[in-house]
């Protein structure tokens, strides 16, 4: 056990001297290498956005001294308008977990296919897009409150697999299968700069929290996210989501759909029955067209009746003006 903590211990030394190598090569796998793979991805609610800029960067299981922790799903702020977040994620080869480190680019690139859910699908972004210095956000699949975060809009997105799982890793027998996209290969080679040092705190605090230990928690932390990084207590601290809860709708990708609060579910309803409404507005405008084109029909099919039935008329007519008159004459005289 004890060289086994060692070696954990130089794998971690080595991963955070690859963590302070450059910008560029933040997507890289660091230098752990674990046998044993991550737990599965806990079902959660996501806390409410503390205000405009903020990106959501998803929860994760880390590997620390102790095994795996849970590093909750938090708000953060990138490090410059127009970035966007990442994350990372476990790949399995050659018999090992590797983790590859998230990073900050201005365009999402390859997390292996994980459904961290909330805008992360397995492929691409869908939690929101920036407008020159404004974040504009999808409250399809983010928690956010229109009196504090103005630039907002609707996008849902069918989600394109009925697998629901909550698979963490990438590979192997029982991991996601996915590989990069053509785009996602071409985002990895973009300008990349790596986590804040907010973000860095924050997996500090997760990795000193024994609660937040898999060996502790079994798999389930009892502090799922927060809408701060670093601030696990308090009302900002979400709490895990119930076993039973039924995903939410969350746009194509792999995995569980991810589950949202009630005020997204009321959204969601509010959404649909506008959908209903228009579909029914259609359908009465469409019966009002087909009718209408009805009366129109009739109309000239009785107009062309009647011009028949004087044509008729006319033509019994025609004859009896056009008859010669009989010319009556008279018998020679003798």
């Amino acid at each position: 056990m004890r060289v086994a903590g060692w070696v954990c211990s130089l794998a971690i030394g080595i991963g955070s001297v690859m963590m302070a190598a450059p910008a560029a090569r933040a997507n890289v796998a660091v230098g752990v290498a674990i046998r044993i793979g991550p737990p599965a991805l806990p079902v959660y609610t996501q806390p409410l956005c503390p205000g405009p800029g903020y990106i959501w960067t998803p929860g994760y299981w880390a590997w620390g001294d102790a095994g795996y922790y849970w590093v909750p799903g938090t708000w953060v702020l990138p490090p410059e308008p127009g970035l966007l977040w990442t994350p990372g994620y476990w790949a399995f080869s050659d018999g090992a977990y590797a983790w590859n480190a998230g990073y900050w680019g201005p365009t999402v690139g390859f997390y292996g296919g994980i459904d961290y859910g909330f805008g992360y699908p397995g492929v691409g972004f869908f939690g929101g897009y920036w407008r020159g210095r404004t974040f504009y956000y999808n409250r399809a699949v983010t928690h956010v409150d229109v009196h504090v975060v103005r630039y907002v809009y609707d996008h849902r997105v069918e989600h394109a697999h009925s697998r629901f799982d909550r698979v963490s890793f990438n590979g192997g027998v029982h991991g996601v299968r996915a590989r990069p996209t053509a785009r996602e290969e071409a985002a990895m080679r973009e300008h990349h700069v790596r986590m804040t040092a907010e973000q860095s705190r924050h997996v500090e605090f997760a990795r000193s929290h024994r609660e937040l230990r898999a060996n502790v928690n079994h798999g389930r932390p009892n502090i799922a996210a927060t809408q701060r990084p670093a601030e696990f207590r308090g009302g900002s601290a979400e709490r895990r989501g119930s076993d039973h809860s039924r995903p939410a709708a969350n746009p194509g990708g792999q995995g569980e759909r991810v589950h949202q609060p009630m005020a997204m579910r009321n959204q969601r309803q509010m959404q649909q029955s506008r959908q209903r409404q228009a579909t029914q507005r259609q359908q009465r405008a469409a019966q009002q067209r087909q009718a209408r084109a009805q009366r129109q029909q009739q109309s000239r099919q009785q107009a062309q009746f009647r011009r028949a039935q004087q044509r008729q008329a006319r033509e019994r007519q025609r004859p009896q003006r056009q008859a010669p008159r009989e010319q009556h004459h008279k018998p020679p005289r003798d």
